[in-house]
């Protein structure tokens, strides 16, 4: 691919070097070679720039380099022009029709002609699925669920009864999409009763799900992830809750039930977010860190229980001092003790 044909399609400024250069694909600066694209994102890698092999090298608008053999495209955001650049030279996969002789497919369930389905699937009562669709081996589709067009099920994956995807989401291995919430009563013999868990999970457009990752269902009504959300491996959303808009949630972090996350949030891994709570758009919830209370929208918030993030860092900064100011103390304690025994 030329670097002109590059440039365009990142939506990048060719600054330096041969608009004819062929580029063949995209790496990092420490493994990219000749003939390959790489980028600077982070200031801590520019050393890398003088020993890197690549042939081009996204770079913002304000970053210098002493190096003439190495094409230059001028962006705002070197790594979006470098993921865009990734996604020219590995296309999503496109799949032949195909159904496994071995798979199970309901004679009520509405398959479209041009769908792949692997070996040893299973598809339920009065399904749907879409047109595009690719199921990979040993998945497992209840009954009554719809799949919307170009949605992809990795093997090992389960759809729960009545639970709805969306088009063009992906669902990763071992994933469990409507499992029942964890929902009990205690009886009169102190005894856990299970509440019947007769809701459902809807994926809107564009939701990737992580591997072993589990979804709720609601006990009524439904769990419901929004157009274009993230979800990591490893991670639990507790029954009835919402995630908004192109939000962000990573590995192991668990959210308990009817939560709301909002727009564009950042859960970042081994959060945890208590039940009936709102994460207001645009917040973030930084690492190991869980919250007992709303968050405001674009609130950055550390810790354990969390709190403002700034306010966050300070704490910890005194709390790594806290050996030396109790050592003063005893200190200061027997001066003290001396003067009052004179």
């Amino acid at each position: 691919m030329k670097l002109a044909t590059i440039s365009q399609e990142t939506f990048s400024v060719l600054e330096q070097g041969d608009a004819d250069l062929e580029i063949r694909g995209a790496a990092g600066l420490d493994i990219a070679g000749q003939g390959e694209i790489t980028f600077l994102a982070n200031p801590k890698y520019t050393p890398q720039i003088k020993t890197t092999r690549a042939s081009a090298i996204f770079l913002n608008e304000t970053e210098h380099i002493e190096r003439l053999d190495v094409a230059i495209l001028r962006t705002k955001d070197p790594y979006l022009a470098y993921t865009r650049a990734l996604r020219l030279f590995n296309p999503a996969p496109r799949f032949a029709p195909f159904i496994h002789p071995s798979a199970s497919i309901h004679e009520t369930a509405r398959v479209a002609a041009d769908v792949s389905i692997d070996a040893f699937v299973a598809i339920g009562e009065n399904c749907v699925v879409e047109s595009g669709v690719k199921i990979f081996p040993n998945a497992t589709i209840y009954d009554n669920v719809k799949i919307g067009a170009h949605s992809v099920i990795h093997s090992g994956a389960a759809v729960r009864e009545n639970c709805e995807i969306g088009a063009n989401c992906i669902i990763h291995n071992n994933a469990v999409i409507g499992s029942d919430g964890f929902g009990y009563a205690k009886d009169e013999n102190k005894s856990w009763l299970k509440i019947p868990q007769t809701g459902t999970v809807v994926l809107e457009d564009d939701v990737e799900i992580g591997a072993n990752t589990a979804i709720d269902c609601a006990s009524v009504g439904e769990t419901r992830i929004r157009r274009g959300a993230k979800i990591d491996n490893l991670v639990q959303i507790g029954h009835s809750c919402t995630i908004e808009e192109d939000a962000l949630i990573c590995a192991q972090t668990g959210l308990a039930g009817s939560s709301v996350i909002g727009k564009r949030v950042i859960l970042a891994g081994q959060v945890g977010i208590a039940g009936h709570l709102r994460v207001g758009d645009d917040a973030v919830v930084t690492a190991k860190s869980a919250t007992s209370h709303d968050v405001e929208n674009g609130k950055i918030i550390s810790g354990i229980p969390a709190f403002d993030n700034r306010e966050w860092l300070r704490s910890i900064a005194a709390f790594r001092r806290l050996g030396d100011v109790a050592r003063t103390v005893r200190d200061l304690t027997k001066k003290v003790e001396k003067l009052e025994k004179k």
